[in-house]
């Protein structure tokens, strides 16, 4: 039996026997209150297609009871509506469901330029937050609100579902045990083929309803789409990058959006790991995907599985472009291993319930979240660096003023 027929059936063999076991963390275990005294009483701020999308979530967990919405825009917010309890008050200035003493906890789920000034009246008015992602629209917020969650002792959580997932931790779990070996890189996109545009009846919503193609309401497609990606590995190296360069411009869809249409980035984290993150709006194939680079296998993450595809290192001497005697190149072999994880069924299952639960969890409990107001800081701070470094064409710095 050859290496690498024995390091494939050594993955395979692995991923099969670990798959029964309980990847997924206590909180997953479909917990739920026990009458309606427990419920946390939550509000929905930003009812739209996210907002929407968590009502859609919320209604069916019975941890939540959903007694208020609020939107600007009279569609959306009777929309919330509809997915809330049936005598749930509506409102269009977030201030005024904030004064609701019988609120525990809010969800924020509004454009990211909101997001700092509505999280900061939401501490201030003592609730619970899930704020979605990115964290904030710029640096000294993202540093400014690590101080004031920090000093009001409520459970602060940022919707990067995807630390809540068993997939990633078992990928996690795998990379902890060496089974890619040294990784070195990581390469990360989030492509679409749109013009990322809804269609809006009256011309003066454009820029509320289009809010992501504008910088002064949010960071275009690395805050908007590749977030997610920049968290995971993140939370994969336990870390945060040092530096980053990039390159982006608008080169397709010439509409009057000024945030970018493409993106790509290479940021740098300790021990020269680089993890590489692009999003597309002009193409989809292969859209959402993470490849971890090792020197003895690549783990490819799609949205709902991972392969692992094992290194064959063939160092045998042979005619390369012409040259007689040149060391024949490294080759991946052969369908990918699939990564198993968790008990049969919740790999099918949402990761936003995982992280919704969690969030449930730690409001009763008072446990810090496992993506909190730090890990959001830090994702925050790595895609404006980004940004940072394409509108530039310079190089940018992680600053120990960060990490503070």
């Amino acid at each position: 039996m050859n290496d690498v027929t024995s390091r494939r059936q050594f993955i395979a063999t692995g991923l099969t026997a670990a798959a029964g076991l309980g990847m997924l963390p206590a909180w997953a275990s479909g917990r739920a209150a026990s009458n309606p005294a427990d419920k946390i009483r939550l509000g929905i701020i930003g009812t739209g297609s996210r907002g929407a999308g968590l009502a859609t979530l919320i209604r069916e967990m019975p941890d939540f009871d959903l007694v208020a919405c609020c939107d600007v825009i009279p569609e959306n917010l009777q929309k919330g509506l509809s997915l809330a309890r049936k005598d749930a008050k509506g409102y269009t200035d977030y201030r005024k469901l904030l004064d609701d003493k019988s609120i525990d906890a809010v969800v924020i789920a509004t454009p990211l330029y909101l997001h700092y000034p509505m999280a900061v009246a939401a501490l201030q008015a003592g609730k619970h937050i899930y704020l979605e992602k990115s964290m904030t629209y710029d640096i000294p917020q993202a540093i400014d609100l690590v101080k004031k969650v920090k000093a009001s002792g409520l459970i602060f959580q940022i919707g990067y579902q995807y630390r809540y997932y068993g997939l990633y931790h078992r990928v996690k779990e795998i990379l902890n045990q060496n089974w890619l070996g040294k990784v070195t890189h990581f390469e990360c996109q989030y492509n679409r083929n749109s013009n990322w545009r809804f269609p809006v009846k009256d011309p003066k919503m454009e820029r509320a309803i289009n809010w992501r193609m504008y910088r002064e309401y949010c960071g275009g497609p690395l805050s908007e789409l590749c977030a997610h990606e920049i968290d995971v590995v993140n939370y994969l190296l336990d870390s945060h990058p040092v530096k980053v360069v990039g390159l982006g411009g608008i080169n397709y869809w010439k509409d009057g959006r000024d945030t970018y249409d493409n993106i790509r980035t290479v940021y740098d984290y300790p021990n020269g790991v680089k993890a590489s993150v692009t999003s597309v709006l002009s193409n989809a194939y292969n859209g959402y995907s993470i490849r971890i680079l090792g020197d003895k296998a690549t783990a490819e993450i799609l949205r709902d599985k991972a392969l692992i595809y094992p290194e064959t290192i063939n160092n045998a001497k042979g005619v390369v472009d012409g040259v007689t005697g040149a060391t024949i190149a490294v080759t991946t072999q052969g369908q990918g291993v699939e990564l198993k994880f968790g008990k049969p069924g919740e790999e099918s299952l949402e990761p936003t319930v995982y992280a919704l639960q969690d969030f449930a969890d730690c409001v009763r409990t008072k446990k810090q979240p496992i993506s909190n107001v730090e890990t959001g800081r830090d994702g925050s701070i790595a895609i404006h660096m980004g940004n940072a470094a394409v509108d530039t064409e310079s190089v940018q710095y992680w600053k120990p003023e960060y990490s503070a």
